[in-house]
């Protein structure tokens, strides 16, 4: 299990600081629906995650593995194929970059967020956590590359919760910082937000570019 938790920890940070869904929980967190949406959402996130992870691991439950005892063949074609596309979204998150003191567009939506019900919330929690292409494609990888260590089923469900746990950091600690400190935290968080709109389409573009090649490597090596 141990090579299943050191293959997906650099896939669940980047799950962790995706951007977008950062600057979703801290702008309902600002709203008068603060607590329930933001529990919501975080509920909904969980969720996203694990029923992606779930369908993987049962898929490739269905598949025999390799003869040799390793990855099977599919595993290391999916993993290759996650990685090419990962590096694709990374050169394009980079085109997209904010020049000077431009400064990035946030998706339409986010300007509707304070007439989000707690149900709005859940379901773009889901949306964002499994739909969105970069963390649907993240998450694949990370189910697939536990499924690819041969571990027995109870020993993957452990390692996808980790992957989950970790990946819920990013939209959990804003969750948790608003229910224990209230209205305190919103100078914080305002902070956070300004930081991670101003800069993060950079970071992730390079976080994003070296997972993919990193995944390139590893589907070239198990085929």
């Amino acid at each position: 299990m141990n090579e299943a938790i050191g293959q997906i920890l650099p896939l669940a940070l980047v799950v962790a600081l995706s951007p977008v869904p950062i600057i979703a929980i801290v702008l309902m967190l600002a709203t008068p629906r603060a607590r329930a949406n933001g529990v919501a959402f975080l509920v909904g996130w969980l969720a996203g995650l694990t029923i992606v992870g779930v369908i993987v691991l049962l898929i490739s439950g269905a598949i025999d593995p390799s003869d040799d005892g390793g990855p099977a063949t599919w595993v290391s074609i999916l993993v290759l194929v996650l990685g090419l596309a990962l590096v694709g979204l990374a050169f394009k998150q980079w085109r997209g970059r904010p020049r000077g003191d431009e400064e990035a567009p946030l998706p339409k939506w986010m300007t509707t967020i304070d007439s989000f019900k707690p149900a709005k919330a859940l379901g773009f929690g889901v949306l964002l956590s499994s739909v969105n292409p970069k963390n649907l494609m993240l998450t694949v990888a990370a189910s697939a590359a536990i499924a690819g260590t041969g571990i027995d089923p109870a020993q993957e469900t452990i390692a996808l919760a980790i992957f989950i746990l970790i990946g819920t950091l990013g939209v959990g600690a804003p969750v948790v910082m608003y229910l224990v400190l209230g209205e305190r935290s919103r100078k914080l968080l305002d902070g956070v937000k300004s930081w991670m709109a101003a800069n993060n389409t950079v970071i992730m573009a390079v976080i994003t570019l070296v997972i993919g090649v990193k995944l390139v490597g590893d589907g070239i090596a198990g085929l």
